[in-house]
C-alpha cells in the first residue's frame, strides 16, 4: 500500500484553521474536512468542528500528518494555503523501515549522535536504529542505545511517531544509566555521541527536524500524554523549524 494522494479541504476563519474533531483508542485527534476515509470532500457528516490558532495547531494531533506538515509549514511562514490540498498520509504507507529512537536527557542536556559533514559543519540524530525481526519497539530502543552509546536504560513513554519516505520512526523517552562508552566500542556509523543542552535544540541541525524544538518545549512544559504524529520532509537541517 502506498500513501493515498487526493485533495482535502483546508478552511480558515479569520486566523484559525477549521478542523474536524475525532476520537480513537488513544483519544482525540483532528482531521481536515475530507481527510478521513469514507468522508466526502465536504467532510464527515455529524462530526463537530473546531477552530485552532497556529500555536494550538502546532501541538495538536492532526491527520493526515503529511498534509498537516504542508499546511503548518506554509502557515508558519506566513502563506497559509486554503482550498484543496493533497492528502498525504505516511501512516497509511507500508513501511520500508521501522526505526526506534531514544530521547535521553541528563543534567539539562540531550544525548545525540553528531555527524561531521565534508567541508565542515555537523548534523545530529537521535540515537536509534532499525527494529529487527521479533523485536518490540521498546527492545529495539534499548539495544540501539547500548550499541551506539554504551548506555543501558528504562523505556518511558513514546513521545512521537514520525513518517518520512516510507520510514516509520518511533521515539521514546528513556531514563539511561551508566556512562558513554569509548568510541572504539560503539557502533555509530561514523558518528560521535554528544551531549547538547536541551535549550539549544530549536537551533540545532537535528533530524527529525520537526521533533527537535518539540523536545525542548516538552522538557519545559511537560511530556505529551499521547505520541505526537508528525511527517518530516525537511532535508535542510540548518534553518530553524518552528512548525
Amino acid at each position: 500500500m502506498t500513501a493515498e494522494i487526493r485533495p482535502v479541504t483546508v478552511l480558515f476563519e479569520a486566523d484559525k484553521v477549521i478542523l474536524e474533531l475525532h476520537h480513537d483508542a488513544e483519544g482525540a485527534y483532528h482531521a481536515f474536512p475530507g481527510g478521513v476515509p469514507g468522508a466526502g470532500s465536504g467532510g464527515s457528516l455529524g462530526v463537530p468542528r473546531v477552530a485552532l490558532s497556529l500555536t494550538e495547531a502546532l501541538h495538536a494531533r492532526i491527520r493526515p500528518a503529511g498534509t498537516a506538515e504542508t499546511v503548518l509549514r506554509a502557515w508558519a511562514q506566513g502563506a497559509a494555503p486554503q482550498g484543496p490540498v493533497a492528502l498525504v498520509d505516511p501512516a497509511a504507507a507500508e513501511p520500508v523501515r521501522v526505526r526506534a529512537g531514544a530521547v535521553v536527557i541528563r543534567d539539562g542536556a540531550v544525548l545525540l549522535i553528531r555527524f561531521t559533514k565534508e567541508g565542515g559543519g555537523s548534523h545530529y540524530e537521535i540515537p536509534g536504529g532499525g527494529v529487527e525481526a521479533g523485536e518490540t519497539l521498546e527492545e529495539a530502543v534499548l539495544r540501539e542505545l547500548g550499541e551506539e552509546t554504551g548506555l543501558a536504560g528504562t523505556v518511558g513513554p513514546q513521545l512521537a511517531r514520525v513518517g518520512k519516505d516510507g520510514r516509520h520512526e518511533h521515539y521514546f523517552l528513556v531514563s539511561a544509566t551508566g556512562e558513554v562508552g569509548p568510541p572504539e566500542t560503539l557502533d555509530t556509523y561514523g558518528g560521535t555521541p554528544a551531549w547538547v543542552p536541551v535549550e539549544q535544540l530549536p537551533v540545532t541541525p537535528l533530524w527529525p527536524r520537526r521533533l527537535s524544538w518539540r523536545i525542548e518545549h516538552w522538557h519545559r512544559t511537560g511530556w505529551p500524554g499521547r505520541p505526537a504524529e508528525l511527517a518530516d520532509s525537511i532535508t535542510d537541517l540548518d534553518p530553524p523549524c518552528r512548525w
